[in-house]
């Protein structure tokens, strides 16, 4: 019992003392440990020079900000200026801008400054209106009419005329082209009017006069209106009603029909096939003045003509369609674009057949166009078979002569008037010895 009560009394004198201690150790500690953190930073200083920062000291608190500035200004600047590349046709405010850039970067120089030169005032950066001046006027204006479907158009309408089985008529087929040709201006005038947020996410037409601002909506519905007012009434009286009656049509079906189904349905390259055929009836009308079957297979053989055309021509611009919104065959339906092409490749071979049989040509014509009809038709196939951009080229590139070849061996092969009169003629004797031998 003394032995515990001696160890209680020591433990508590103790306790006191072992607390003073413990502190003073753990201080001793806490100094060493900072004391070598330090010596340790001092020592990758001193023996390891790669590691050491060299960091700019900081101007004095106590002087002004001007001071400062002033001290920046006197910093050399060195500016690398990246010139831009110049386009082929200069405007004439961008050269003088550019003059007026280089008398300030020479004064500039002179005087020894170093000072950042500014590629461009505030002005140049700001949207400014597009001026129209009177020498690009026409070909803004051939632009805006297509004037190389135009052509194609007037050139159709041209064949239909011809191959009508009555006398040529000079007058007559200068009044009927150039009518045609008015009504296909104003047509595409107003399409590309309608067009122009869609034309513009395309690659293919977003150089469009419209889309680029060239010329105003407004001087682009008056261009329509000043082409399809006079040639609607040059068809109708300068040549006959019905021929003016389709060219109204045509023009309707194209503006307020085929524009509008572009993006609702695969349905408007129909509709855009009998815009394609409408121009040769309208030339055979032009002369006849009658709608018969002649101008039926001339209709019938553009209209079949247009899908092998077309369909291919879409193919390699399917990204571009998807981007303005459009509803083609090539993009939401393209089996059935190689299948249809290759349908109306063959038609054309049974469209050609029937024209001796309509008395419109002689038998030499079906088998002259039998290998242009077939070799479009081989191509139309590969088409349909292998579906790349290859195959889809070559029948484009091949729809583009192959109309033309099959129009003029066409014509060549027109059966002449005297044929047809001595044909009537014979008609006419037989009937009449017919009636004589029936008579008593």
């Amino acid at each position: 019992g003394l032995f515990v009560w001696h160890l209680k009394n020591t433990g508590i004198r103790q306790v006191p003392c072992q607390f003073v201690h413990l502190c003073r150790v753990a201080n001793d500690r806490l100094v060493t440990f900072q004391y070598f953190n330090f010596l340790k930073r001092m020592y990758v200083t001193q023996y390891n020079k790669d590691l050491s920062q060299r960091a700019k000291p900081k101007s004095d608190s106590v002087a002004s900000p001007f001071r400062e500035l002033q001290q920046l200004d006197q910093e050399k600047k060195v500016i690398h200026k990246i010139r831009p590349i110049t386009p082929v046709h200069q405007p004439l405010s961008e050269t003088l801008s550019r003059n007026e850039l280089r008398e300030v970067k020479s004064a500039a120089e002179s005087e020894g400054s170093v000072a950042p030169v500014r590629a461009e005032s505030k002005e140049d950066r700001q949207w400014k209106e597009m001026k129209l001046r009177l020498d690009d006027l026409p070909g803004i204006l051939a632009r805006l009419s297509k004037i190389k479907l135009t052509a194609l158009v007037v050139s159709t309408a041209s064949a239909g005329f011809a191959m009508a089985p009555v006398p040529f008529d000079l007058t007559c087929f200068l009044l009927a082209s150039l009518g045609t040709g008015l009504a296909s201006c104003a047509a595409n005038s107003i399409n590309q009017f309608f067009e122009v947020p869609f034309d513009s996410n395309m690659n293919r037409t977003k150089n469009r006069p419209l889309v680029r601002g060239q010329i105003s909506p407004l001087l682009a519905v008056c261009f329509a209106a000043s082409c399809g007012v006079p040639g609607i009434a040059l068809l109708t009286l300068g040549v006959n009603p019905l021929t003016g009656a389709l060219g109204a049509f045509n023009i309707f079906l194209y503006t307020c029909c085929y524009t509008p189904m572009k993006r609702m349905s695969i349905a408007n390259t129909w509709v855009g096939a009998v815009v394609g055929a409408i121009p040769p009836v309208m030339g055979w009308t032009a002369a006849t003045g009658t709608l018969d079957a002649g101008a039926l297979l001339l209709g019938g053989i553009l209209y079949s003509w247009q899908f092998p055309h077309f369909n291919a021509l879409s193919w390699g611009l399917r990204e571009d369609y998807s981007r303005g919104g459009y509803c083609m065959m090539s993009v939401t339906h393209p089996g059935l674009c190689r299948r249809v092409a290759l349908r109306h490749c063959l038609a054309l071979i049974g469209l050609s057949t029937l024209a001796p049989v309509l008395d419109m040509t002689t038998w030499t014509f079906p088998i002259v166009s039998l290998p242009i009809n077939l070799y479009i038709s081989y191509l139309a196939f590969q088409f349909y078979r292998d579906a790349d951009r290859s195959s889809s080229r070559k029948l484009f590139f091949c729809s583009l002569w192959h109309l033309p070849m099959l129009l003029l061996v066409m014509f060549t092969c027109k059966k002449s008037l005297l044929d047809k009169e001595d044909k009537g003629d014979l008609l006419g004797g037989d009937h009449g010895r017919a009636m004589e031998i029936r008579l008593p």
